[in-house]
């Protein structure tokens, strides 16, 4: 019998999760239907029980909802309950379980694809909103020898900070745009929505050190403003999120089949298809 999955958020039409998830059962032979719901901004809950009570076996979570995914979960994994966040769903008998794999599928796409590593690294997070909080642990999994979280209002970043450390999570230093200023990272990742309206975080010059990589979690045709601000910062090593996507991706049919699927090739259809 066809198992059913869907991804879950408002907007969705411009989603990639039903495209690598068809190819993900494509290469694995699971016997799996996957699906994109618009949820009304109000009705999210009701959305994930209609989806249950038609026989779904799980979810993702995209904007923005992951929080409220979180709230409606029996159980959390780890790294779910210190991200307070969730975009993964696994329908059980009687109860929610929810994770969050953005982070795995971030650091997945950065260590293994990019091949950078992060241990004894200086790294920089901008933004302290949902993208950001999703990835803050297993970044710091990695050893990173300094971990900065910039946020346009450093109250925002410190409350992040203030989240982790109730987790047991040390080592985040929280600051705004401005403190920036004279510091040099390794690895700068954008985790604000500035490239989703065509803007730049406030950063100042020289930022990124020597051998540096600029990541930007968004994703666009050609460069984000980001990445063009950094490949104008002599910055040679630069990545979108595309990777990121299908590395969570992955993640999640992981949890719902049992099975890891080969993400390079489906990497590399999202990359020669033109994206919206």
């Amino acid at each position: 019998m066809t198992d059913f999955y869907a991804v879950i958020g408002n907007p969705i039409a411009h989603s990639k999760s039903p495209l690598i998830h068809a190819e993900f059962s494509r290469q694995t032979g699971q016997d799996m239907r996957y699906e994109a719901i618009l949820a009304p901004m109000d009705a999210f809950a009701a959305t994930v029980t209609g989806f249950r009570q038609r026989g779904g076996r799980g979810a993702n979570v995209t904007v923005p909802f992951k929080l409220e995914a979180w709230e409606i979960s029996n159980s959390l994994t780890e790294r779910a309950a210190a991200a307070q966040a969730v975009n993964t769903l696994v329908f059980e008998a009687c109860r929610i379980a929810g994770d969050n794999t953005d982070g795995a599928g971030l650091v997945r796409d950065i260590v293994v694809n990019l091949e950078f590593s992060l241990k004894a690294k200086r790294v920089l997070l901008m933004g302290a909103g949902g993208a950001a909080r999703g990835v803050v642990l297993p970044l710091l999994e990695h050893e990173p020898c300094i971990f900065v979280i910039a946020n346009r209002t450093r109250q925002k970043a410190y409350e992040l900070q203030q989240q982790f450390l109730r987790q047991g999570c040390g080592n985040i230093v929280p600051v705004d745009y401005a403190d920036l200023a004279g510091e040099k990272f390794d690895l700068v990742i954008n985790g604000t929505s500035a490239s989703l309206q065509g803007e730049l975080p406030a950063l100042p010059p020289d930022i990124f050190a020597a051998k540096s990589l600029a990541y930007d979690m968004m994703y666009s045709n050609g460069y984000t403003p980001f990445l063009k601000y950094a490949r104008q910062q002599g910055v040679t090593r630069l990545a979108d999120g595309i990777g990121m996507l299908v590395e969570q991706a992955a993640e999640s049919f992981f949890l719902w089949r049992g099975i890891r699927p080969k993400t390079a090739p489906v990497i590399e259809i999202l990359r020669s298809c033109s994206i919206s």
